[in-house]
């Protein structure tokens, strides 16, 4: 009885929602394009990790000479330079996501907070322009502001302070990529926790305020929350691409032999070894050991974030 009600009820979905998409078969045909982009750029390209197991040197057979297992996998796993890019990946990635994600979030609930509308307007506008600037741009502007001659050690030295050789030491590479980062994300990483918060029940903060609560205890009683959904879907999204989080065309534009020690992350090893060195298969060895863990990653996490805030992206 039991499985016959579930079929039927499963029966009564499917014939809703067909007709639901015959209802608004026009405004579903705006999703040909986005599948059609997933489709061929994200599925079809996944086909060439084969040559992660194979050996591939370039030519007309795409998928290699011949089958070699994992021995490309064993090759990266004894190679230091792997494991240094490796944990270059972890502690550049980590160290962004714990300054980046706080501070949007802060940001976002101090915008939330400014009660004039030009000045919020205004204040939002000016925090997004970061966002807009070429990468090339950024990087140049880091390198002037950052070199001996620039303002920063101009400044320095008018205290009577040493210069910072900020681009050659490799102490502070962590400090430039993470700081520029920041400075180019944080306004535009408010626009999410902002629209959730448009959503809240304004009744809510009317029953706290009545209650005596503050602005700060509604912020942290209401606010917070209300958007918890939206952060934990964020922290999972972001905790999944640990390891391809990085900026590599940044970091390719900031670092130079001096920082290589603590810039060289995977995806320019990658880039070093595939497309430069030629090594074709080692590279697609390590992209898809890369990708494995971030689905581990965000598999992990995606759980732990159902059992304890029941919230989840599946």
């Amino acid at each position: 009885m039991a499985k016959t009600k579930a079929k039927k009820e499963k029966l009564k979905h499917d014939e809703s929602l067909l007709r639901h998409v015959k209802k608004n078969w026009k405004i579903y045909t705006f999703l040909i394009l986005p599948i059609l982009y997933y489709v061929i750029f994200k599925y079809i390209p996944m086909l060439g990790n084969i040559i992660a197991f194979r050996r591939y040197k370039g030519g007309p057979n795409i998928f290699g000479e011949r089958w070699v297992g994992f021995r490309y996998f064993e090759q990266f796993l004894t190679d230091s330079n792997f494991w240094q890019a490796f944990r270059n990946t972890l502690r550049l990635s980590i160290g962004y996501l714990l300054v980046r994600f706080p501070a949007t979030l802060i940001f976002a609930l101090l915008i939330n907070e400014i009660r004039t509308k030009w000045w919020k307007k205004l204040v939002q506008t000016i925090s997004y322009l970061p966002h807009f600037i070429s990468l090339v741009v950024v990087c140049g502007m880091v390198k002037e502001l950052l070199s001996s001659t620039g303002p920063i050690n101009t400044l320095l030295a008018s205290l009577g302070l040493d210069k910072i050789a900020f681009m050659s030491e490799p102490a502070w590479f962590d400090t430039v990529y993470i700081g520029s980062g920041i400075w180019q994300a944080l306004g535009w990483g408010t626009i999410l926790y902002l629209t959730a918060m448009t959503n809240i029940d304004p009744g809510l903060y009317e029953a706290a305020e009545m209650d005596g609560a503050n602005r700060f205890q509604q912020t942290i009683h209401v606010t917070i929350p209300g958007i918890l959904p939206t952060i934990m879907t964020l922290l999972i999204m972001d905790i999944g691409n640990i390891l391809g989080s990085n900026n590599m065309q940044k970091i390719l534009l900031l670092y130079n032999p001096l920082t290589q020690s603590r810039a060289d992350i995977i995806d320019t090893l990658v880039y070093r070894m595939g497309i430069s060195g030629g090594n074709f298969s080692y590279a697609s060895a390590v992209g898809l050991f890369s990708a494995v863990i971030g689905l581990i990653l965000v598999t992990s996490a995606n759980y732990l974030s159902k059992k304890f805030t029941e919230t989840s992206l599946w």
